[in-house]
Parts: C-alpha cells; structure tokens; sequence
C-alpha cells in the first residue's frame, strides 16, 4: 500500500513510498557503472541496426550494403572452382564406373552421403531403412524398378509419379472400391488372398474367393503368385515387405483406395554429379545389385 516517502532510519536511505506488510521498498539506485553500460548497448543497437541489415527503413541491407550472403559468396564460388575437376569426372562417368574408380568412389560416398541426407533422409531415413507409410526401405533386396547402378539412377533422376517429368517410374493402381470395381466383400476376399500368398490366410473360404478375382484384376501387374513386377513398380506380395502395412486392414484400404506414393524427380533439382554420388552412395547401402 502507498505511505510517505522518508528516510529509513537504519539505513539512512529514502524510501519509495510503498509498504508491504510493514515492510517498506527503500529507493536503492542502480550503480552508476552498470547504468552508464546499458544506455551505451541501446546506443550501440541503434548504430547497428542502421549501418548493418537489420530494419526495414535501411532495405534490409544496412548503410553499408554488408550482407551474410554476399560476403560467403566468393567463399562458395572459390570451393565449387575447387571440386569442379572432379565434378566434371563424375558428370563425364557412369555410376558403374565410378563406383569401379577408388578415387571417384571415395569421393562419391562423401559426397552422397551427404546428399542423401539433406534430400532423402526425410523419408528414406538416415540409414536408408525407410518406413511404413509409402517410403521404400533402400536396404534391402526388395527394388520396386531395380537396384542397379542404371535403375537406381533412372528412378533418382525422373522420380515416381510426380506429374512434372514424362519419364517418371509407374503407374496409378485402381481403386478397385472407389472407382466400383469390386465391392466391400469382394475387396476383404481378395485381401485374404494376398495374405494366403505368404501364408497368414486365416479364412481359407475367403481366400480361395479371393484367387478368383486377384486372377481377374490383380494379376497383369502384380504376378500370378504375387511376384510383382519391377518394370511397373508393382510390388511382391508373397513376401514380409510391406509399403504400408501387411496386415488385413491395410491390404483392404490399399485395394479399395490405392496408395500412388509419389518421389520428386531430382534430375531437375540436382547437378548430374550429385544425381550419379547418390546412386552410388545408395547402391552401397546393402540392397543394390
């Protein structure tokens, strides 16, 4: 509550008026050192804001026209002219030959690698393990168009399905409940079918409905016996590799709905050096053949 301002009588200072309790605020000043630093940093920011980029009344650019990324330019201008010798091997050589040169597949690895990383990670994963949802695993042995040095560069360059390149890998798979190909009963017996191939089939009446219509809409694409086809991106059913879920729920919304995962097409995104690292990079990740 607000009282007189006085003077306290133990420490000899004025007091602010305010009590609190019976204790009452003494009016203690800052120390001179200390007030006379802060009005020289508000008086610093000020100067810099205006001769470095910092407010829009400046462009953005400062009196002086300093800017970060103007002053790492000739920094990056002088490491490209550095790698361009080998860059231009890299775009002058195929994968394969590449990878058969110690000196161009060192420098590929590092040079993927890093790639990798800042373009696939985010949906291969780090390590190229990939995951549930649409996001192929690039370890293993299960290749959608291939995994050779001529596969994997193509599907890398030209992407999956993305409408911006003509030459992009596959095709859209019908949405046999959608579009009224099949109906509710005929989608749950062609899911069973699919999980007969691999022998997780838990209703064999079903399941041999399901052959039935699997030989009528299935096969052209995905094989008699579920083999898959690589050249249409059509996956192997008769395995434990599932895209988006092997179990019955999925299978049936995969059927009903289709899935069309989609890749960019990096050919219009990357130098060809960077496109020819990664396909070796990734062919080196333990499923390339």
């Amino acid at each position: 509550m607000p009282t007189k301002v006085e003077k306290d009588s133990i420490t000899g200072r004025m007091t602010t008026g305010h009590e609190w309790d019976g204790l009452k605020e003494l009016n203690t000043p800052l120390p001179k050192w200390w007030l006379y630093t802060f009005y020289a940093c508000i008086a610093f920011a000020v100067v810099w804001m205006v001769v470095y980029p910092a407010i829009p009344m400046t462009g953005a650019r400062g009196l002086t026209g300093w800017t970060a990324r103007g002053a790492i330019g000739p920094e990056l201008e002088a490491e490209r002219a550095k790698q361009e010798p080998m860059l231009a091997k890299l775009r002058a050589a195929t994968p394969a030959e590449i990878a058969a040169d110690p000196e161009l597949r060192a420098y590929a690895m590092a040079g993927g690698r890093i790639a990798f990383a800042n373009n696939c990670a985010g949906c291969h994963g780090a390590g190229g393990q990939g995951a549930t949802g649409g996001f192929p695993s690039l370890a293993d042995d299960d290749w959608l168009y291939g995994g050779s040095y001529e596969s994997i560069h193509t599907t890398i360059e030209h992407g999956v399905r993305n409408g911006t390149d003509s030459d992009a890998r596959g095709i859209a798979m019908p949405r046999f409940l959608a579009d009224g190909l099949l109906k509710p009963a005929e989608v749950a017996d062609v899911a069973e079918y699919v999980l007969s191939l691999n022998g997780r089939s838990t209703d064999a009446a079903a399941a041999g409905r399901g052959e039935t219509l699997f030989a009528e809409n299935c096969v052209s694409c995905h094989g008699e016996k579920g083999e898959g086809n690589r050249d249409m991106g059509a996956p192997r059913l008769s395995d434990q590799v599932w895209l988006y879920g092997g179990d019955k729920a999925s299978l049936v919304q995969s059927i009903s709905y289709s899935r069309a995962g989609v890749m960019p097409a990096w050919g219009s995104r990357l130098d060809p050096a960077v496109i020819n690292m990664l396909t070796v990079y990734v062919h080196s990740l333990g499923g390339g053949e």
